[in-house]
């Protein structure tokens, strides 16, 4: 069977694992990713693929920022800024003489559940990674959409309050729509002041109906469900699909389902013509970015050939 070699690089950690082209993993770690420098960054590469060098066929990488998947380069790199600018094809394609792939996290997330996932089989479909800020990619006929600077689906940088002044954070959905302002949010209304990022604090709260944190948690939902009607305006997808850690709590889907009929129930100009699509979960937790990584080689692969 033939194993690739695939990459998820974060700003914390850096995620690595032979699979094959069914997705079964035989290998799985991660270590703390080397954030000093970039040649101290591509030695931890470099480590990695050094050990396993001669059982894997291919690379795969998925990183943060705007990615040129034709020239296999990485601009910006998020917090990694000293990415930017980084040649993948030059560095790893040249030591290991294998095919290299590289693609944006959010959109290899996207890839993972077209690949094995519940946008598999979906002519149009859209995921949506809710976190620090929102990560996604959107697939029209078949194939998540780059775009022509490789920017679509940076779904962060949508104005959905410009009153705000479009030099404010608070205009855009990377801050309304994060995972992690509402989680913080919610533990302050809380008096959770010394955890500000217990999840799971937060949660039980929704469950048990706290009226703190409902409010707080409905105007989430309903941020998120004004940005699928927004993308939903431009490519009428057949499916929403959420990840991201929060995607495991039920309250999150059904709550941005509720939101949307409501804001279509309240609005008969645009809800006598839009049908809500439906909103799930995706299916791959922690180790989307992986399998996304690893089925955007195996598409240029296939093209290729």
């Amino acid at each position: 069977m033939t194993q690739y070699l695939a990459f998820d690089i974060g700003g914390t950690n850096l995620k690595y694992a032979l699979i094959d082209e069914k997705g079964q993993i035989s290998e799985k770690k991660r270590i703390k990713t080397s954030n000093e420098s970039l040649d101290s960054f591509m030695d931890s590469l470099y480590i990695v693929g050094d050990k396993y060098e001669g059982k894997f066929e291919g690379i795969a990488v998925c990183a943060p920022g705007k990615i040129d998947t034709e020239h296999k380069t990485i601009y910006f790199g998020g917090a990694l800024s000293f990415l930017d600018g980084l040649n993948l094809e030059k560095t790893l394609g040249k030591r290991y003489r294998v095919p290299i792939a590289v693609e944006n996290d959010g959109k290899a997330a996207t890839l993972s559940e077209q690949w094995l996932g519940e946008l598999r089989g979906v002519d149009d479909g859209v995921a949506l990674t809710l976190g620090t800020g929102v990560g996604g990619g959107i697939v029209v006929n078949h194939r998540v959409v780059h775009g022509w600077t490789f920017q679509a689906g940076e779904l962060s940088w949508m104005i959905i309050n410009s009153g705000l002044g479009t030099q404010n954070v608070a205009a855009y959905t990377g801050y309304s729509c994060s995972a992690v302002n509402m989680i913080r949010k919610i533990n302050l209304a809380l008096g959770n002041v010394n955890d500000l990022d217990n999840g799971r604090a937060v949660f039980e709260a929704i469950d048990k109906g706290d009226l703190r944190a409902t409010a707080i948690f409905n105007r989430y939902c309903r941020s998120v469900a004004i940005m699928i009607i927004n993308i939903q305006t431009v490519i009428n997808a057949s499916k929403f699909v959420i990840g991201g850690g929060i995607s495991a709590q039920p309250a999150l889907i059904s709550g941005i389902d509720d939101q949307l009929h409501k804001i279509l129930a309240n609005n008969p100009m645009i809800g006598k013509q839009m049908i809500v699509p439906p909103v799930v979960a995706a299916k791959h937790g922690n180790d989307s970015n992986l399998y996304g990584a690893l089925y955007a080689l195996l598409l240029e692969l296939k093209d290729k050939n």
